[in-house]
């Protein structure tokens, strides 16, 4: 059965991706090989003419002549090997360094078919086609919730939403529907999606279930390449921000995208650094904070203040440019999508919300930060290199 452009370019990246760094090792280990062999053939050779005595001994074989030309000579040659020598060992380590690059970047996300389809209150055995982000809008909202071993947290977190999205103020002015990616779960996540998606059965609900776990931010991604809505919502399932501050990052997009342009809305949490809530929190855990903020001020995105915070908003537009070219699937994701939102000159603003510390999270402080700078130092480099890049969408006339 023939693949779709994306599926075959994913295929084709996964095979291709550690046989680079392979072929790069390879080449580099050929050429030292090479300047190896042939540096001990000069030394040999050398130090066998620097043993003939001067040319003023009679009692030695070897010529005046001879001795003079070939010892200088093979002197300038020793001279010229090892400048080659360090050309190779500089060249070398960078094509260490480019291969370690290759091999400890992330290789594509692939998409599995089971996971392009969705179950609901309207079809909750028979599953149904995803909406594709390239495809025509459908809602106005689309709101991607990504899951993993959430069935405790995610029955508070859908409630306090749609009681909002259906309030009396909104009832009949957005319609919206809710993305719930199940990212690989073990406790019965997506059955208590789907439960809730009958529940809440006038709203549109749809589950996703993703194979196996690949982390918040190929969940968010997932969800975002196969949503609806004209404007889409990230939304940490354990309801830690406040869905009413929604509107506020509404208003903003309305400010800094007008007519559908391009543009992302990020909840700040920025504004609660001193307070109870988050001085509250382990002393591991702030660390980190501090930490990660130092070093983005290094890769480039010191300017917002809050990258972190799990509460964003896109214009269908900068989705479309900037979720297909995301490459991380670990927590450190919304680093590269405001990297990559700053290459497209895509506008960024923040908004201050209301945010509270929920019980019951899976981050591991000392393993995360760990992966945080890997993956940072990763990020920064591929961009940098231009491995990663994002093209931005050709104009009409084109």
């Amino acid at each position: 059965m023939p693949c779709s452009t994306i599926t075959c370019y994913e295929t084709r990246s996964q095979r291709t991706h550690n046989r680079s760094a392979f072929q790069l090792l390879q080449l580099f280990s050929e050429i030292f090989r090479e300047h190896i062999y042939f540096s001990r053939l000069f030394i040999s050779v050398t130090d066998l003419f620097a043993r003939c005595p001067p040319p003023s001994s009679s009692t030695h074989p070897c010529h005046s002549f001879v001795h003079d030309i070939v010892v200088t000579d093979l002197a300038k040659h020793m001279e010229t090997s090892l400048v080659y020598g360090a050309v190779i060992l500089v060249s070398g380590g960078l094509i260490l360094l480019y291969a370690a690059l290759v091999f400890w970047s992330p290789p594509p996300i692939v998409t599995h078919e089971s996971e392009k389809k969705y179950l609901s209150s309207r079809s909750p055995t028979k599953p149904l086609p995803l909406t594709r982000l390239s495809d025509p809008r459908t809602h106005d909202l689309t709101i991607v919730v990504p899951a993993y071993n959430e069935t405790e947290r995610l029955p508070a977190m859908m409630d306090v939403t749609i009681k909002h999205l259906t309030s009396a103020g909104l009832r009949g002015k957005r319609t919206f529907e809710i993305i719930v990616v199940d990212d690989g779960s073990s406790d019965g996540t997506s059955a208590m999606a789907l439960k809730l998606a009958k529940q809440y059965k006038d709203s549109d609900v749809k589950v996703v279930t993703l194979e196996k776990n690949i982390g918040k931010g190929g969940a968010v991604r997932h969800g975002m390449l196969f949503a609806g809505g004209e404007r889409l919502l990230m939304a940490d399932a354990d309801g830690a921000s406040r869905i009413e501050d929604l509107e506020e990052l509404w208003k903003t997009m309305d400010i800094i995208a007008p007519n559908n342009a391009s543009g992302v809305v990020v909840g700040s949490r920025a504004h609660l650094v001193k307070s109870e809530a988050v001085v509250k929190r382990s002393f591991l855990r702030n660390v980190l904070m501090y930490g990660l903020h130092t070093i983005l001020r290094i890769v480039g995105v010191g300017h917002i203040r809050d990258t972190q915070c799990g509460f964003k908003l896109f214009s269908r537009s900068a989705a479309q440019q900037m979720f297909p070219a995301q490459h991380l699937p670990t927590w450190i994701f919304d680093v590269e999508l405001l990297l990559l939102a700053k290459q497209l000159s895509i506008p960024v603003a923040e908004v201050a919300i209301e945010w509270h510390e929920v019980a019951g999270s899976k981050l591991n402080v000392v393993t995360a930060s760990v992966q945080m700078l890997r993956d940072l130092l990763i990020v920064r480099a591929n961009h940098l290199l231009g491995r990663w890049t994002a093209m931005p969408p050709k104009s009409k006339t084109e």
